[in-house]
């Protein structure tokens, strides 16, 4: 995966859409690292499916499971959301976060 996408997506804070677990999904990336050992983008997902159907809520994606990444052109989100109480900020390695 190109994950100059990732990187560029969150630098200029655009909305992504991608596939991932076969559900099409609508996103603000918010942090892209390592996690676990594995590459991994939190997002805050605003559209699409998802498998319990809760949307918008926070998703923490592995990367080897996505495909069809892509920046929306032209659609963008305002900046970073609180994410801290949720025990998502224990990361190995940061490589990109939305400032």
């Amino acid at each position: 995966m190109n994950t100059s996408v990732i990187r560029t997506a969150i630098a200029n804070r655009n909305l992504v859409e991608f596939t991932y677990h076969g559900y099409q999904r609508i996103a603000e990336p918010h942090v892209y690292g390592i996690k676990g050992g594995k590459r991994k983008i939190l997002v805050y997902q605003i559209g699409g499916l998802t498998s319990t159907g809760s949307v918008p809520d926070w998703r923490l994606i592995g990367l080897e499971e996505v495909s069809g990444l892509r920046v929306i052109k032209g659609e963008t989100f305002a900046g970073p959301r609180d994410y801290k109480s949720l025990n998502y900020d224990d990361w190995d390695t940061i490589i990109a976060v939305v400032k």
